[in-house]
């Protein structure tokens, strides 16, 4: 069976959700199923709509290229029904309006099932300014319209229905071959190196962390705290809050910003740094439960980690610790305290997420679509590879 990975953006190396798009497409193709990943490139400026290595569509350059990418969807169809592809897991980029809509009912039409990935829920709060306001409203206009046509609404919440329909509840999953393990064995006697990988939004709440390392710094320590921060700000909000924030502290030789990192870049930091810094601000965009890629990928190489959120996969494990979701700074002090008196290794944090690999956390999916009978029958690979 053929199945199509829908998305409506393109890729950056460095970006968490393009490297989880692509170890969901393996988990999809290790589960039995070839998979083609249908994006959009925009290299010089040209934007094609791609399926695998083929283009799909050119939609050329200039401001008619930046419209035809948002509403022309035929060429979605027309591939669909050329390779015979049974099976669309559509990424929501909380676009639902009447193109969106007559793309899932062709497919519909076609014979395929449709379902689609909610990556945020609720994600309203999410949007601040009055240019991403106009394009929220035209998806609450229309995203229960939508929904009616889906085969399953695939959440990483604890909702068990949105926007009407029920939901296919799964964790942000790992894809274990792409993480290594941090192998370095630091000396936290001596300092403490915390890191926190994103792509900086206000409801990362780093602020928070900062604010809590200025009053740590106040008091005149010996043990020294490092942040090592990687990603860039989403916008001129977030560099605003935190930047001038790091120069009034004075922190600035213990709040090192590197910008994006990927590859052997970030895996050499991460073998320094000893504690991962999770969402400490979900609560400004009104969530209290998710399941976020960052909890996940600390946890794989090996390091503990903090957050604020409730997380069911890490609720209680021994390399947790939680902060009150507010806007408190973080105390420094019980940071240091929890790190010092941990006795996990790297090894035992990894082993205790076996079951969120990306290929289990798939096959969840497929088989909620089988139970509901919502798909035809396909192959699903277990553990050791045979076909069932």
């Amino acid at each position: 069976m053929k199945a199509l990975f829908l998305t409506f953006h393109g890729f950056d190396a460095a970006n968490g959700i393009s490297k989880k798009i692509h170890y969901q497409v393996r988990a999809l193709e290790a589960n039995g199923l070839e998979t083609y990943l249908c994006y959009l490139s925009e290299e010089h400026g040209r934007k094609q709509r791609m399926a695998g290595k083929q283009v799909i569509a050119d939609y050329g350059t200039g401001w008619r290229s930046k419209i035809s990418k948002r509403i022309e969807f035929d060429s979605i169809v027309r591939f669909v029904v050329r390779e015979k592809i049974k099976l669309v897991y559509m990424r929501s980029a909380h676009n639902a309006n009447p193109f969106t809509i007559r793309l899932v009912r062709r497919l519909k039409q076609e014979g395929c099932r449709v379902i689609m990935e909610i990556p945020t829920y609720p994600y309203d709060q999410e949007y601040v300014t009055f240019r991403m306001k106009i394009g929220l409203y035209l998806d609450r206009y229309y995203r229960k319209k939508l929904a009616r046509c889906l085969d399953g609404i695939v959440t990483f919440s604890d909702y068990k229905t949105i926007f009407g329909i029920p939901t296919i509840q799964i964790s942000n999953g790992i894809d274990f071959e792409a993480i290594p393990l941090k192998h370095a064995l630091n000396t936290p006697e001596r300092e403490l190196h915390l890191i926190g990988v994103a792509e900086i939004h206000y409801w990362h709440g780093y602020d928070r962390l900062i604010k809590g390392m200025a009053e740590y710094y106040a008091t005149q320590p010996d043990y020294k705290v490092y942040f090592h921060l990687i990603g860039d700000f989403f916008s001129a909000r977030e560099r605003n809050e935190i930047v001038p924030l790091i120069g009034q502290s004075g922190l600035g030789p213990y709040v090192i910003l590197h910008g994006a990192l990927h590859g052997k870049a970030l895996d050499n930091l991460f073998d320094r740094c000893d504690m991962g810094i999770g969402s400490l601000g979900r609560h400004r965009s009104g969530i209290q439960h998710i399941k976020t890629l960052k909890n996940r990928e600390y946890a794989a190489r090996g390091i503990p980690f903090i957050y604020s959120e409730t997380d069911t996969d890490f609720e209680n494990r021994p390399y947790i610790l939680k902060v009150p979701a507010n806007e408190a700074p973080v105390n420094i002090g019980r940071l240091i305290a929890f790190y010092r008196q941990l006795s996990v290794s790297p090894s035992g944090i990894r082993a205790s997420i076996q079951e969120l690999s990306w290929e289990r956390q798939i096959k969840k999916v497929l088989c909620m679509l089988i139970l509901s009978g919502k798909c035809v029958v396909f192959r699903i690979c277990n553990k050791g590879g045979d076909k069932k």
